[in-house]
């Protein structure tokens, strides 16, 4: 009996729109165009690529409706290339995930992978400015533990801005999106299933001192020991939010069978 093959689902066609909005971009990155510069005009657009006016108003909607153009009227106007904002691009990939289910052992296996070796990167490489900055942040929920649930919620919050404001100091800036992208969407999470809810001192006091060993790590330009510190922070974080979010279940489950 022949092995059995795999069915793949073909790619669904792209419509005349779609082509020609796909056509556009890849002129503009031959062309090296930058946001600002204004596309050719509709008569041209039409002539370039032999399509109805129609057609090509839908591509450019299409490309609109992407970020990745912007239409202006009145003198001066036209069509414009535009550059996709991080705040737009981490919204449309939220929305990707909004019903895929995220859960923490999702965010934290990520963070895992990536945050220590953004750690390593930095070591002895920022400036005693950003450092300060860095400080001043966590400055801002070191102070003492939260003694509710909604102190518990803000210091949560103040401690993942500290991670996404040490991505921004990245050069990569593929590292630098997905680990502040990450960072939000634990926010997210976090506050959505009201993982903070009964304060947890243990975690605070964990975050902190984690932040002050690496803050001390990147000022002394030691890279291993930046990776070793994050990477346990990051294990040490996973264990306590996992319990959180066990708490949680478990104050809504009913204390006898229901059937």
């Amino acid at each position: 009996m022949p092995p059995a093959t795999t069915r793949s689902t073909p790619e669904p066609r792209l419509s005349r729109p779609q082509q020609v909005a796909e056509a556009i971009k890849q002129w503009v990155m031959e062309e090296g165009w930058q946001p600002g510069h204004r596309l050719p005009s509709e008569p041209e657009l039409i002539d370039r690529f032999a399509m109805a006016k129609s057609t090509i108003r839908e591509a450019l909607r299409i490309l609109e409706a992407q970020g990745l153009v912007k239409s202006r009227t009145g003198p001066g106007g036209g069509v414009f290339v535009h550059a996709v904002s991080e705040q737009r691009a981490a919204a449309l990939l939220g929305n990707y995930f909004y019903f895929r289910d995220l859960t923490i052992d999702d965010i934290y296996q990520l963070r895992r992978a990536l945050e220590p070796e953004l750690a390593a990167s930095l070591a002895g490489r920022l400036s005693d400015e950003q450092l300060a900055e860095l400080e001043a942040t966590r400055a801002s929920y070191a102070a003492q533990p939260a003694t509710t649930a909604e102190e518990e919620r803000e210091q949560h919050i103040g401690s993942l801005r500290f991670h996404a404001q040490l991505a921004e100091m990245s050069d990569n800036p593929l590292l630098r999106f997905l680990i502040r992208f990450t960072a939000n969407m634990l926010s997210e999470i976090t506050v959505t299933r009201g993982l903070y809810d009964p304060p947890n001192p243990h975690l605070w006091q964990s975050g902190v001192e984690f932040q002050a060993r690496l803050l001390a790590a990147l000022r002394d330009g030691d890279a291993e020991r930046a990776r070793s510190v994050l990477g346990e922070h990051m294990d040490t974080a996973h264990r306590f939010m996992k319990a959180q979010e066990a708490a949680v279940i478990r104050r809504f489950l009913p204390e006898e069978p229901l059937f």
